[in-house]
This record gives structure tokens, C-alpha cells and sequence, in this order.
């Protein structure tokens, strides 16, 4: 069965915004993180040392500094497995010794100063106390503790950061290695020279499979974290189609989102806006948003914020003048009856090619009995059936997250995006609707249910009161 939540308000939400927001974990010198308790951190780290067994030792080094001036995030991998959030921290985790060390740098008191306590290697009590680790250590000690290993397991694999995801930073790494005036190692590969530069007798293996196993089923109080990212993903759809009219530019509906987003205590968005007004839409990770939004036209808005590093994924179509044309009402209504079905389809158990030929099986009598006013939609209606991508990725720390769910049993806990797509080349036109979604014990929770889904709700939500009437006030 399904379970979905009610439309939200802000004022429902922040009810629940203001009960579970990160706060710290210390005044004095925080690390930022209160989502996850020692123990979880601990199980995670023992399931590293489970998968790697005696002798070998995992090392993973968490985010430098950033540049100018852009706030600290750390790297996914090295959240999950201690939710330390300060640069310049290492982990390694010892399946010989059952221990795990963090290597911190000390105390800035300048820098303390100027922009306030940061958790540091003289805080091994309170780092002890909140993430499980069995000892601190200042980070200049761990060329020295390097020296002894045989066995080194390190992520070879590119780490996301904010607004990052595997896929997108091999992209990059591709187009450096294109440029002859640029090429230049990727982060991984430089850390991996410089260790076996340490350890020129150790064997070093790939890190990143475990990890990407591991990540691919969430925990209770992981899929906490991400229902507060997906309430958020469709509160932000709420108000921006309530605000959504003729004339405004698509940017501005992502103000409304990244608004949402930083009053509710996300960090802003997990990825670029994708806010794609009439033919935009047709380009399927538009994001330069700097158009304006015609009457006639549907608006494609894919936005999720990140919430202590974790996000969701969503995706609406609505019309821009508030009622659908008889021609969306055929294209993005099949659309969202196949959307339905799919989410019926899915339970612990199936393949997600089970759940795929079930849908396609029931909704080919839909078709038959769907009505489309040109033969080019109903073509494109049956080329969707065949496709086999609908189930299209995992979600979790990254948008786009690792691991892999295909052709094998769906698990309780595994969270993926529901994607069902159309495509009509002859009037180059793109149609699709999105959620996010976890597997449970039973069937499934619909993270993102409370953006409206059917036609006759959008149009609803289209008339009520915008909370951002700023646009229509001064036009």
C-alpha cells in the first residue's frame, strides 16, 4: 500500500521544522551534526570493517576548506561514516584493531576569532562522546600512523559534495582531462598518489563499492532526515504554483523554493533548479531559468533542498495560467495515470523489472481506451510503455545516489525517484512527473506526496492565496 502525507502550509510545516532541525551538538564548539547518534555512526563504520575484514584499515579524507567564500560542506562519504563537519578531517577505520580514529587540525584561536568555535583535535572527549570514535588525533600524527599498514582500502570513485553527484563529477573530470592546457589529476587520484607515496609497500584497494552497498539502504533515521527533505521539495512546489502566473521569469519561482528551503534549515538546494517554462522543457536538465513564462505554456519545476546532507527529488508540470489545455490534460494526464500505477506496482520483494512490466501490462489498457487528439501523442504515449528507465535512480545523500537497485529484489528502505517520462520529437515536447519514494515493509512511503498530483488539484492549488504575492503586486 501506499502512504502519503496531506498538503502542507507553512504554518503546518514549521511546527515540525522547528522540532527537528539540526541544532549542534555543543554551544561551545559544535560539529553540527544532531541527526544521527553515535551508535548508528559506530554500526555504520563496523559494517566497513565487516565488509574488509583483518588486516585492513579504510582511510577516507573529508573536504578541504572551500575557496572565497562559500560555506563548508562535507563530502558525503565522510558524513555518513562520522558526521564530523569541520575541513581538513581524515578517518581511518582499523578491521584489525575494531577502532576508528579521526585526524582533526588544532585549535585556530584567529580564526576562532573572527568566525566562532570550530571543533578541533583537542575536543577528543566530546568527538568520542557524539560520533563513536574510539581516539582523536591531530592530523600531523597520520603520516606517521600510515607508515605500518599492508592492507589500505580507499574510495576511488569521485566524492559529492554540495550540489555534487557521482555522475556529474566524472562528467568534469572528463572535460579537464580533455583540455591540454588543464589536465590535472581528479581529488581521488592525487590522494591515492600521495598515499601510496607513504605506503610504497601496502596493497590499496577500492573503497567505494562498500560504501556504495551500504548507502543504498536507508536507515530509520535516515529516511527522518530525507521525509523533511521531501516535505520541503513539495512545500516549495505549493508555493511556487500558487504564485505561478503570465510574465513572471522562471528564476523567480526558484527564489520561492530556495526561500522555503533556508527558513525551513536546509542548506539551499541539492542541485541546479530545473524550472523549465514551454518549449525549455524540451531540454531535459535545463537550468538557466532566465526566461518568461507564457500564458499557454505547462512549467517543468525539478527542485529539492539539502537537508543535512541528505535530499530528495521531485517532479511537477503545471499550467502556467492555471487551467490545462485540452492537449495537457491528454499528454501530462496518461502521465500521471502511469505515474499512479507505477507506485502501486512497487513492493519489497519485486524487481524493479517486475514493478516496470506490471505497469507497462495495465496501462496498455488505459491506452486503449485514452483519447489522444493527434496520432504523434499516441505514439509517443506507446514508445513510453516500452521504455524501461522509469525507475530511474537512487536518492539519497546525492540526487543522483550510488549504488544500484536493478534486477534484484527491492529491499525496505531503499529510496529511489519514480520518473515516467514522455517524449514527442515532432513538437519537440517533454512531459513528466516525479517523486521520491522509499520501499517499506509493506509497499511504499511517497516522500514527496504532498505536492498535489492529480490535474483537478493543481488547478485547485493554482487559485488559492499566494504567501508571495510580490510579483502580481506590482504588475
Amino acid at each position: 500500500m501506499m502512504c502519503g502525507k496531506p498538503l502542507l502550509t507553512f504554518a503546518a510545516f514549521e511546527v515540525t521544522a522547528r522540532r527537528t532541525m539540526s541544532t549542534g551538538i555543543d554551544q561551545r564548539r559544535p560539529v553540527s551534526q544532531a541527526d544521527f547518534t553515535a551508535d548508528e555512526l559506530t554500526q555504520r563504520r563496523m559494517r566497513v570493517m565487516e565488509n574488509m575484514g583483518a588486516p585492513a584499515v579504510a582511510l577516507l579524507q573529508g573536504e578541504p576548506a572551500p575557496p572565497g567564500f562559500e560555506a563548508f560542506r562535507q563530502s558525503n562519504e565522510f558524513y555518513y561514516l562520522c558526521g564530523v563537519e569541520v575541513p581538513g578531517a581524515y578517518l581511518s577505520i582499523d578491521a584489525g584493531t575494531r577502532q576508528s580514529t579521526l585526524y582533526l587540525l588544532p585549535r585556530d584561536d584567529k580564526q576562532e576569532r573572527s568566525e566562532g568555535p570550530m571543533v578541533c583535535c583537542h575536543d577528543a572527549e566530546l568527538l568520542r562522546r557524539r560520533t563513536g570514535v574510539e581516539e582523536v588525533r591531530p592530523v600531523d600524527s597520520l603520516p606517521g600512523d600510515l607508515k605500518s599498514l599492508t592492507l589500505i582500502y580507499l574510495p576511488h570513485s569521485p566524492c559529492e559534495g554540495r550540489m555534487a553527484c557521482r555522475d556529474t563529477l566524472r562528467a568534469m573530470q572528463m572535460s579537464i582531462d580533455a583540455d591540454p592546457m588543464n589536465a590535472r589529476p581528479s581529488v581521488e587520484a592525487h590522494f591515492l598518489q600521495r598515499i601510496r607515496g607513504a605506503c610504497p609497500g601496502a596493497e590499496i584497494r577500492d573503497l567505494s563499492p562498500i560504501l556504495d552497498e551500504l548507502r543504498l539502504v536507508k536507515s530509520p533515521a535516515e529516511l527522518a532526515v530525507m521525509r523533511r527533505a521531501g516535505q520541503l521539495s513539495a512545500l516549495a512546489i505549493i508555493e511556487a504554483m500558487r504564485t505561478t502566473a503570465p510574465g513572471m521569469m522562471e528564476y523567480q519561482l526558484g527564489a520561492i523554493a530556495d526561500y522555503v528551503y533556508m527558513y525551513h534549515g536546509a542548506k539551499g538546494g541539492s542541485y541546479r533548479a530545473i524550472i523549465a517554462g514551454g518549449p525549455n522543457a524540451w531540454l531535459t536538465h535545463y537550468y538557466r531559468n532566465d526566461c518568461p513564462l507564457r500564458d499557454g505554456d505547462l512549467v517543468l519545476m525539478d527542485y529539492a533542498p539539502d537537508v543535512a546532507n541528505y535530499t530528495s527529488d521531485i517532479g511537477r508540470m503545471w499550467p502556467v495560467d492555471g487551467t490545462y489545455a485540452p492537449w495537457q490534460r491528454e499528454l501530462y494526464g496518461f502521465m500521471v495515470e502511469y505515474h499512479k500505477t507505477i507506485l502501486s506496482r512497487i513492493r519489497p520483494g519485486a524487481t524493479p523489472e517486475d514493478v516496470m512490466a506490471e505497469a507497462a501490462q495495465r496501462m496498455a489498457q488505459v491506452l486503449a481506451k485514452w483519447t489522444f487528439s493527434k496520432p504523434v501523442y499516441e505514439t509517443a504515449a506507446r514508445k513510453t510503455l516500452e521504455f524501461k528507465g522509469h525507475l530511474s535512480h537512487p536518492v539519497g545523500m546525492a540526487v543522483h545516489d550510488v549504488g544500484s537497485y536493478f534486477s534484484r529484489p527491492l529491499k525496505p528502505g531503499t529510496v529511489f525517484a519514480v520518473d515516467p517520462q514522455m517524449w514527442v520529437p515532432e513538437e519537440k515536447l517533454y512531459i513528466r512527473v516525479e517523486d521520491t519514494i522509499a520501499v517499506t515493509e509493506t509497499g511504499i512511503e511517497n516522500l514527496t506526496a504532498a505536492a498535489p498530483l492529480e490535474l483537478d488539484d493543481v488547478e485547485n492549488m493554482m487559485r488559492q492565496e499566494s504567501r508571495f504575492p510580490l510579483y502580481h503586486s506590482a504588475t
